[in-house]
């Protein structure tokens, strides 16, 4: 009697995922769930980047409205050009489009104007307005008329100029010798900027000698510009106060087909003006360079290390 079973179908293991399928639909379902939860966990992700970035918002918005206000008090400042007083230097004239220039008042930091610079300045009390200027009838139109001036799109304060240095403390100045020309301490001066001058006769004055810590201003369109001719009966004969001095008017930034920078020739034949491009000495050119770029290094690198730590701890 043969001890080998009868040849059959071959045994089903319990269990088998050939058998009823109940492990391997635990699989499924264990990979479902799996797959489910990372679903569900990167939309949290999402939503929770979306909500901080609606809670970074007004920190940003703010961030960014004290580094302009710091930009706009120490740094640069845009200024649009209100009149004709400056052609073709600068573009102010009506029809035409004003030009929008950057005001550099670093380099005053180190030094006081030099002549030929462009200067954009506060008027004393005694000058007339340029440009007329509505005053804002509530706290938005302010703050607008205050950002406008900001970016150098709305219309200057009423009592803020831009004129060309001629003379510095110390300094006679006065118009004009037998070619027509103003002369300071005698010395006819280069003024190639010039624009539909006025006969001599007519633009006659002087002499003038600059009081220290003051500055004689006029514009380059000699007969179209209200400048310190026009004021020599006023309290300091015409000049500007240092103080003054907002600062360098040093690019044109638009239209774009007139970009570029702005030139401070050395209308004085001067030793000193020749030490550097802005009238300076190399020290203070650099100074003026180098700082608004630390500045804004500094103020700019708090932010980036907390957008970094955030980021990170979110992660």
């Amino acid at each position: 009697m043969s001890s080998q079973r009868p040849g059959g179908p071959a045994e089903v293991v319990p269990g088998d995922d050939q058998g009823d399928g109940r492990p391997y639909r635990e699989d499924v379902r264990a990979a479902n769930a799996q797959t489910g939860r990372a679903a569900r966990h990167a939309a949290r992700k999402e939503a929770a980047k979306k909500g901080s970035l609606l809670r970074e918002l007004p920190v940003l918005l703010l961030v960014a409205f004290v580094l302009a206000l710091v930009v706009k008090t120490f740094l640069v400042q845009a200024f649009f050009i209100p009149s004709g007083s400056m052609e073709q230097t600068l573009h102010g004239c009506t029809g035409c489009t004003g030009d929008r220039v950057l005001v550099n008042k670093v380099p005053y930091w180190f030094g006081e104007p030099e002549p030929g610079e462009i200067v954009v300045f506060k008027g004393p009390d005694t000058w007339t307005p340029e440009v007329s200027v509505a005053e804002p009838s509530n706290w938005f139109a302010g703050a607008m008329l205050w950002l406008g001036r900001t970016v150098g799109v709305a219309p200057p304060s009423e009592d803020d100029f831009v004129k060309r240095v001629i003379a510095v403390g110390g300094q006679t100045v006065q118009c004009c010798d037998p070619q027509g020309a103003v002369t300071v301490d005698g010395t006819p001066l280069d003024e190639p900027y010039l624009y539909e001058n006025t006969p001599s006769q007519d633009r006659a004055f002087g002499p003038v000698t600059v009081p220290e810590g003051r500055l004689w201003v006029m514009g380059d369109h000699r007969s179209a510009s209200a400048d310190s001719r026009s004021h020599i009966g006023d309290q300091y004969g015409g000049t500007i106060g240092v103080d003054d001095v907002i600062g360098k008017a040093a690019v044109i930034v638009w239209p774009i087909s007139r970009f570029g920078l702005l030139d401070s020739p050395n209308i004085q034949g001067t030793q000193a003006a020749a030490l550097a491009p802005s009238g300076g000495t190399a020290a203070t050119v650099t100074a003026s360079t180098v700082v608004p770029w630390a500045i804004g290094l500094a103020g700019a690198t708090p932010v980036a290390a907390w957008r970094h730590r955030r980021r990170t701890s979110r992660d």
